[in-house]
């Protein structure tokens, strides 16, 4: 069975069913922002000048951040340039990566989920990520 594309719903479900969970609204526009013991692991930016249209010079709308574990995951995320997954100057050095919300459904459910579970691991306590894990078999 093929795996369908993934929504920008889905990345919201799948986020609020890791365990303990809190989503805030952001301060200025009120995006949601997914957090793990007070840590952020997935969170969708304001319109920001560090990520725009190449063509129109406009601001992307609708970029989500999702963190990663290492470089090495960020990297191999955003190296393909066909790859929805991409990163920016401003986040040099920092483990996550961007994915428009327009382009989600170039990743699969199982993809989105594996790569927010994993964003909830990166961010989540020992304790809790080593819990998760025996739980579910990883």
């Amino acid at each position: 069975m093929r795996d369908r594309p993934a929504t920008e719903a889905d990345v919201h479900e799948i986020a609020a069913s890791m365990p303990h969970v809190t989503r805030v609204e952001g301060p200025k526009a009120g995006n949601s922002i997914y957090q793990v013991g007070g840590k952020s692991f997935v969170f969708f930016r304001t319109p920001r000048p560090d990520a725009v249209d190449p063509d129109t010079g406009e601001k992307y709308p609708d970029v989500i951040v999702v963190w990663v574990e290492s470089e090495a995951d960020k990297r191999a995320l955003v190296q393909d340039p066909k790859s929805p997954f991409f990163s920016t100057a401003h986040f040099d050095g920092h483990l996550s990566v961007l994915v428009r919300a327009s382009r989600i459904g170039e990743v699969g459910v199982s993809e989105l989920r594996e790569l927010i579970q994993d964003a909830w691991l990166a961010q989540a306590s020992k304790r809790r990520a080593e819990r998760w894990l025996a739980e579910h078999g990883s």
